[in-house]
């Protein structure tokens, strides 16, 4: 019997669960008695993981590059399977998750302003109107127009480039002086299709004015309009021009009421995008003496496992309380734990094939390795460039930070 004739059993469609959340999602699903199905294409679903085709009650087969042919196949699947929810795991896809729940009559977010979460130019422009702060910025074609902003003096230097369309830091540099700015505006405007499916991009580039200051990373839920903010991340990159995440910690050991403005400026930020039933991730920084702002916000689950390490240190599950928003349910997001989890990512020096590696296995800690040896990694200049990560668990932030470090410290990996 095909589980959506089940009494009582209700699912929820998730467009292209492959990639970090679909894991969270399986498992909140499973825990909330939800059927998980999956839209995707066929050469895609072909390389599916074990866990995710064993944790899905049915996929559907289109082309999700085609909006039309997509939301058509995927609103006949859902009426069929008794789908109660839509969710989506990849920021590219959000405004097509939004368009198909408004057309199923589901709770979702705002399909007329869903571009906002995916397009970096259109979202600067979000933030404007609904006075969120965010960087000053420009928006080119190519490195002419770029060193006319650059001269006129309103950005200042250093200079933030980046695509409109795109994630994981791909394509965003840190430019110092004019001298890189060519370099850099090419890197930001080579994406014009975003695999595995194709997906057409907008392939102008965005100049903004550099932030200083640590980051955060915090993530809203919405229901019906209402956020609910949920724990606040602290994040670590690398220096220099590319500013690739290296770790993720929570909590982020700020004090009560900086979390609580990063968390209302997250807030914002979100329903500024048109987040109305679901999730945001938004990453902010807060530079000396000055309030959180926004550098970005996506309408979906956190990637780099920040879901693993908020869960760890909190009890709070950001994939149920998603899950919980796309459903109509009130999302539940009280805090049952009060420890401490940090992750960080194991980077090469450089570009080769891995020859050797090795994360030491230490009480507190658990490791996976994704790129093995005699398979090549690129440059660690984006999130590809991640060889593995360490996750550790303590009683403090603090603790935890200094576990995950000293182990990624003693970590080995041997690239040639």
């Amino acid at each position: 019997m095909d589980s959506s004739d089940e009494p009582g059993v209700t699912g929820v469609m998730v467009i292209e669960p492959m990639g970090n959340a679909g894991r969270f999602l399986a498992e909140a699903a499973a825990r909330l008695g939800l059927r998980l199905y999956a839209a995707t294409d066929e050469q895609v679903h072909a390389g599916y993981e074990p866990w995710l085709t064993h944790g899905l009650a049915g996929v559907c087969l289109t082309e999700l590059a085609d909006t039309e042919r997509a939301l058509d196949d995927m609103e006949v699947f859902c009426r069929d399977h008794r789908i109660a929810g839509v969710a989506v795991c990849w920021e590219l896809l959000t405004p097509l998750a939004a368009l198909l729940a408004a057309r199923l009559g589901l709770p979702g977010n705002d399909p007329l302003r869903a571009k906002a979460a995916r397009n970096k130019i259109v979202m600067a422009e979000a933030f404007r109107a609904a006075g969120v702060a965010a960087p000053a910025g420009a928006v080119v074609t190519g490195a002419e127009q770029a060193h006319a902003v650059a001269a006129s003096g309103r950005l200042g230097w250093p200079l933030v480039v980046k695509p409109a369309e795109q994630g994981g830091s791909w394509g965003v540099s840190v430019v110092a002086g004019p001298d890189g700015l060519d370099a850099a505006v090419a890197a930001a405007g080579r994406f014009t299709r975003a695999e595995p499916h194709g997906l057409p991009l907008d392939s102008r580039v965005l100049l903004q004015s550099y932030v200083p200051g640590e980051e955060f990373s915090a993530d809203t839920v919405v229901h019906e309009g209402v956020p609910f903010p949920l724990p606040v991340v602290r994040k670590d990159t690398t220096a220099g021009t590319y500013r690739v995440e290296t770790g993720h910690s929570c909590p982020a050991g700020l004090d009560a009421r900086t979390v609580r403005a990063i968390q209302d400026t997250a807030a914002r930020a979100a329903l500024a995008v048109g987040v109305r039933n679901g999730i945001a991730h938004t990453e902010v920084k807060i530079p000396p003496g000055g309030g959180p702002v926004v550098i970005e916000t996506g309408a979906r689950l956190p990637g780099d496992n920040i879901c693993e390490i908020v869960e760890a240190a909190t009890g709070v599950s950001e994939a149920v309380a998603y899950l919980q928003a796309v459903t109509g349910q009130l999302p539940h997001i009280a805090p049952t734990r009060d420890e401490a989890a940090a992750l960080r990512f194991l980077l090469p020096d450089r570009a080769g094939v891995v020859e050797d590696v090795l994360i030491p296995d230490v009480p507190g800690t658990h490791s996976h390795i994704d790129i093995r040896p005699g398979q090549r990694v690129p440059e660690p200049a984006d999130s590809s460039g991640r060889v593995g990560h360490v996750v550790a668990r303590a009683a403090s932030v603090d603790d935890a930070r200094r576990l995950a470090g000293q182990v990624i410290a003693d970590s080995l990996v041997k690239v040639s």
